[in-house]
């Protein structure tokens, strides 16, 4: 992933220097549990522990040579370590530390994800709480349609990103296995025993039925939990676009001192970061789809995925990592403006209480079709004129007032009966 885009915390799990200390990390581990079933010397696993190092920059050296990045590490490693090294890797296949490793570098990647994730998680619930009561229009097709409360809106992302948090940790849960079984998964070099102990020590669980690599099927289901939280991240984000269209603007990302929206148009202010998080989804979302190609390899393995993971994982992840922490200061730092969803809310006026009219008409005995094209007429008298005033119109319908009371109607024109539910709502969510 480009600089631009990387936080320093997952960049640091993502570069090759961490790679190679996850795949020493693995080496020990398995030294650590063949020197426990008495395979090798304990003298010999303290030694290498001792030890035990590597220079990136002559892995690439020695595999630009023998053309195998595990044998580069191996044999740098092996450089320092010297005649104890010989009880290195011994039973093992290069998948074994790559896929485990790998295991330990996504759970790295989650749990920094999960805490990214609940500072989201309080920013949306600080909004929320702060706007309960702060009415706008609902939209559907994009339509004003009724009432709601911008509270409300929040209440929805802040659930849905509950919803996200609770899949990481299963994810975390699937992801985080290893393989210690040689080749072709049969552990016909090295016993389970040792890859138990192995993976207990990393903080893994054994893969229930690994072939020379752990299934892809795993990668490829952590990758749709990122694609499906990046595509919430972009529902928050296009919803913030549009709220702050000039013909809106019921909320505007924060505009700091100084910043400029364009070298052309001084009065700009652009909802760049939404933008940004609109077109970060997308690439992730295209990692997801590129992971599932990744599940059907030949037989008991081939390298196919490897040159892709090498670059969706760390990828997705750094831009996940991203998103979220932006999505996080966008909230926390957005500008409401409730007048303004005051004033777009009695547009026409209050063409957006059709429906409670309409209701308490048939409440007071008048048929449903009747009462809909009475109040229908009324709402098109007023939609899209410049004096448009559905509230005059209805007011002036003998139909209506021959059903309804002043009182009555003007009761139709309050939004608490539509929010009057609400507190339901927010209770489930701690609001």
């Amino acid at each position: 992933m480009i600089e631009r885009y990387t936080l320093p915390e997952m960049g640091a799990l993502w570069t090759e220097t961490y790679k190679f200390k996850t795949w020493l990390e693995v080496e020990l581990a398995v030294c650590d549990a063949q020197a426990e079933l008495g395979y090798i010397p304990a003298s010999a696993v303290e030694e290498i522990k001792a030890k035990a190092n590597f220079d990136p920059k002559r892995i690439l050296e020695i595999e630009a040579e023998v053309r195998h990045d595990v044998i580069a590490f191996l044999t740098n490693v092996n450089e320092y370590v010297g005649e104890a090294g010989r009880y290195i890797h011994l039973g093992l296949t290069s998948s074994d530390v790559l896929d485990t490793a790998l295991a330990l570098q996504m759970v790295a990647s989650l749990d920094l994800l999960l805490s990214e994730l609940e500072t989201a998680i309080a920013a949306i619930r600080y909004q929320a709480q702060q706007h309960r009561d702060t009415v706008q229009i609902g939209r559907s097709h994009g339509i004003h349609a009724e009432p709601i409360t911008f509270g409300f809106k929040l209440a929805g992302w802040l659930a849905e990103m509950l919803r996200h948090r609770d899949r990481l940790v299963r994810v975390r849960s699937d992801i985080a296995v290893g393989k210690i079984s040689g080749a072709v998964g049969t552990y016909a070099n090295i016993e389970p025993r040792i890859e138990e102990i192995a993976c207990q020590k990393l903080g893994l669980e054994p893969d229930t039925a690994s072939t020379q690599v752990i299934s892809r099927d795993r990668h490829a289901d952590f990758l749709q939990h990122l694609a499906l939280l990046a595509a919430s991240i972009e529902r928050f984000a296009v919803e913030i676009r549009n709220l702050q269209r000039t013909d809106v603007l019921e909320v505007e990302e924060y505009f700091s001192k100084g910043q400029k929206g364009s070298s052309a148009m001084p009065h700009k202010r652009n909802p760049i970061r939404s933008e940004r998080l609109t077109g970060m989804a997308r690439i992730v979302r295209g990692h997801a789809g590129t992971a599932l190609e990744n599940v059907a390899l030949w037989h008991e393995r081939d390298i196919s995925h490897s040159s892709v993971e090498r670059v969706i994982l760390p990828d997705a992840c750094i831009l996940t990592h991203f998103m979220l922490r932006e999505i996080s200061e966008l909230v926390k730092n957005l500008q409401v403006y409730p007048e303004n969803m005051k004033r777009n809310m009695n547009v026409y006026g209050g063409v957006i209480f059709s429906q409670r009219v309409m209701l308490t008409l048939v409440e007071k005995g008048m048929n449903r079709e009747a009462a809909y094209k009475v109040v229908q007429s009324c709402a098109h008298q007023a939609w899209n004129q410049p004096d448009g005033d559905f509230h005059g119109a209805i007011v002036k319908d003998p139909t209506v007032t021959e059903n309804l009371s002043p009182k009555e109607i003007e009761d139709c024109f309050d939004p608490k009966y539509q929010l009057r539910h609400l507190d339901t709502v927010y209770q489930r969510l701690n609001i």
